[in-house]
């Protein structure tokens, strides 16, 4: 393995990847960064380094990029999940640096901090024009309750503060845990003699403290915003502030960094610090050793953790999902191998335990299964870029869940459907003990048979003497029976699905579909099972 550092991380998240020592790990500079990228699987940044497409079409082998942070407005996420590369923060990490920054800032408006500084390190005394408030009884609105929400949310409540939050996204049950009201964001506004911002960005967000949002608040609020400058509309918040309408603000982020030539310097009710409310020893130590173990256990395992791009799991629950997810892609590979005729949807359905979990990726890596199968994949498909790849091939991608519907063979089914204009395809399967993907069903026929090695898959006529001419074609062709399972399906149809003992001949298949009585002759190539191909591939 081969891991690119581009930008400065702690020692200690050196000494994680230094762990395995047959791996390079290799700090280059600004010049250099693009050639070392050539063939590394790996490159770990902060805000620093821009990872643009550009950089990762001259980084072939790059299967994952570790933001030691929580922004990733510096990577292209649409670019690396087209290109099936996992994208990783380290959200929390900071959190308790983020959240004590916002308190310094509140307290530094609360008591007018830099300003006694200048004037008590000039000489002057002023007492009587630096008479500050108090935290204690105020409200304090929270737009935000993720991990750096909660850290101001348990501060503020040992300040004596009164705390209103607004996030749609957490449950009824935590707010109540936390001891916290959640009202609706115009009430935030309404009620709060401070207001801290603790959102990402996205289009509902950006620009959400505007004109109209100010006039709704309390004359004289102050505004704190340790999350993203674009949050603000900063002409909307200048004005404000001049006007008196806010009271004060502490930001230590913009919409353009550095801060050059804004009014916001000037104004004698604003507290400004260059981005770096994340920015303690203890908090970028924790960040890189956790950007550093995240990215390890993806190399090495395929375990997912904190990504932006794909669904993250625990290893434990990967462990657990592994066999489904080689499961599906073996379904996508019959299919694919088997069908003929434009793909257009395809569809997965899940019965039993297994419907209850996060299934995508599972999706995914039937869908990559499918898509690395047909004549025109130009590019692999994997667990990050499957949907995505589907998409731009104008393929639908839908699921289907029954979580009470476990079949009598199995405690989960997984089926799989390939729908063109013409022909709707399905087979079904399941995981048996020892983690063997086994199939259940073609076409609502039963037949079970092993998901593995080289495969022939017939469609015949259900009369006698077939199975007797299968063999005799393929001894002739010097291609031995593994094992043979064969099942009945309405009006004399049948199918068969063959596993034999290595590859199997154009020739022996053309002398299989002479046979008046087959239908269809079709070889199907498995892989061997690899965990990790199946997840980066």
């Amino acid at each position: 393995m081969k891991v690119v550092i581009a930008d400065k991380v702690s020692p200690s998240a050196l000494k994680v990847f230094g762990e395995n020592g047959d791996w390079t790990v290799i700090s280059p500079d600004k010049e250099s960064l693009a050639r070392e990228l050539a063939d590394a699987e790996a490159i770990v940044v902060r805000s620093a380094t821009f990872v643009d497409d550009a950089l990762m079409e001259k980084a072939p082998k790059l299967r994952v990029i570790g933001r030691a942070g929580v922004g990733v407005d510096n990577v292209d996420l649409d670019a690396a999940t087209r290109r099936g590369i996992v994208v990783m923060n380290t959200p929390g990490g900071n959190a308790v640096a983020v959240a004590e920054h916002t308190f310094a800032l509140m307290l530094g408006l609360a008591r007018f901090i830099p300003r006694a500084h200048s004037t008590t390190s000039a000489g002057k005394w002023e007492k009587k024009t630096l008479q500050g408030t108090e935290l204690r009884g105020k409200t304090l609105g929270i737009v935000g309750l993720g991990r750096v929400g909660v850290e101001v949310l348990r501060r503020a409540q040992a300040f004596g503060m009164k705390v209103v939050a607004h996030d749609p996204y957490v449950a009824p049950a935590l707010a109540q845990q936390l001891n916290v009201a959640m009202v609706p964001l115009d009430d935030l506004f309404a009620q709060s003699d401070y207001i801290t911002l603790h959102v990402g960005l996205t289009p509902q967000t950006t620009g959400m403290i505007n004109a109209d949002s100010i006039r709704k608040m309390k004359k004289g609020v102050r505004l704190v915003n340790c999350a993203r400058g674009e949050l603000l509309n900063e002409a909307a918040v200048i004005e404000a502030l001049q006007s008196g309408q806010l009271g004060g603000a502490g930001l230590d982020v913009y919409s353009n960094e550095p801060l050059k030539d804004s009014p916001l310097m000037t104004l004698p009710n604003v507290l400004l610090t260059p981005h770096i409310a994340g920015s303690t020893n203890e908090a970028q130590e924790a960040v890189g050793v956790q950007i550093a173990q995240q990215v390890r256990e993806y190399l090495l395992k395929g375990v997912i953790q904190n990504a932006v791009n794909v669904p993250s799991i625990s290893e434990e629950e990967y462990q657990h999902m592994l066999p489904y997810i080689a499961l599906g892609e073996r379904l996508g590979t019959f299919l694919a191998q088997s069908c003929e005729g434009g793909l257009e949807e395809i569809c997965l359905s899940y019965t039993g335990e297994i419907a209850s979990w996060q299934t995508a990726l599972i999706r995914n890596a039937a869908v990559a299964g499918a898509l690395n199968q047909l004549a025109h994949a130009q590019e692999r498909a994997n667990l990050v870029n499957a949907v995505s790849a589907a998409e731009e091939r104008g393929i639908r991608v839908s699921e289907r869940k029954k979580p009470g519907e476990a079949s009598a063979s199995a405690a989960s089914t997984l089926r799989m459907t390939f729908k063109s204009a013409q022909h709707e395809n399905t087979v079904a399967g399941c995981v048996q003990n020892g983690g063997q993907s086994r199939l259940l069903e073609i076409d609502g026929i039963h037949v079970e048979a092993p998901l593995e090695g080289n495969v022939i898959y017939l469609r015949n006529l259900d009369v006698p003497g077939v199975i007797g001419r299968i063999g005799t074609v393929l001894g002739q062709h010097n291609i031995n029976i593994a094992n043979f399972s064969l099942g009945r399906g309405p009006e004399s149809s049948a199918v068969a699905v063959v596993q034999v003992d290595g590859d199997v001949t154009e020739a022996a298949l053309d002398a299989l579909r002479g046979i008046e009585t087959i239908l269809l002759a079709k070889a199907i190539r498995f892989t061997s099972p690899r965990t990790k191909q199946a997840v980066t591939a």
